[in-house]
């Protein structure tokens, strides 16, 4: 089982890679710098949370696991 803050550094890499990928497409899609960039910011922090949530549901679950 992983420890908690485990799961919150997964959650924060993973969201790091993720915001620039919104940031991105949100640039391409708009052409606008500062959208992009509040867009990206602002779901950065909240898709941290919920991924660390989901990860410690996961870690509960036992399907799947050898």
């Amino acid at each position: 089982m992983d420890k908690s803050y485990r799961s919150l550094i997964k959650a924060v890499t993973w969201r790091i890679t993720g915001s620039l990928d919104t940031f991105i497409l949100t640039f391409v899609i708009t052409g606008k710098f500062e959208i992009a960039l509040s867009i990206s910011f602002f779901e950065l922090f909240t898709k941290i949370f919920l991924f660390w949530a989901h990860e410690r549901v996961w870690n509960i679950i036992s399907w799947g696991k050898a």
